[in-house]
């Protein structure tokens, strides 16, 4: 069973920072794309950014050069340093993969940025 779990969410104050951890199981997270997605209350999801199998990455212009995309294929890890975060980016935070033609997303980590 392909799942992902996502984790290092919290609360944090304007300015500050926080890794996001992707971590899957039942798939080498390798040869797989890997998206960030965020939903804030009362909006729809939004492409925050993506890692392709090959590692090169790229991130939606209202974040770009505040969060990066990595990966760590020993611990089938993908992750989302966000930086410099601001009260906008208050969301949960999901990561997604096509399966064989199918979406799978995680149950997602929250992000409130608040002071």
């Amino acid at each position: 069973q392909v799942q992902l779990v996502e984790s290092g969410g919290g609360l944090v104050q304007p300015g500050g920072s926080l890794r996001l951890s992707c971590a899957a199981s039942g798939i080498n997270i390798r040869l797989y794309g890997v998206s960030w997605y965020r939903q804030a209350p009362g909006k729809q999801r939004e492409l925050v950014g993506s890692i392709r199998s090959v590692a090169s990455s790229n991130a939606a212009d209202s974040v770009q050069g505040r969060f990066t995309i990595s990966r760590d294929n020993v611990k089938n890890t993908v992750y989302l340093q966000v930086n410099s975060l601001k009260a906008e980016d208050t969301a949960v935070y999901y990561c997604n993969i096509a399966y064989r033609g199918a979406a799978v997303w995680g149950q997602g980590t929250q992000v409130t940025v608040s002071s």
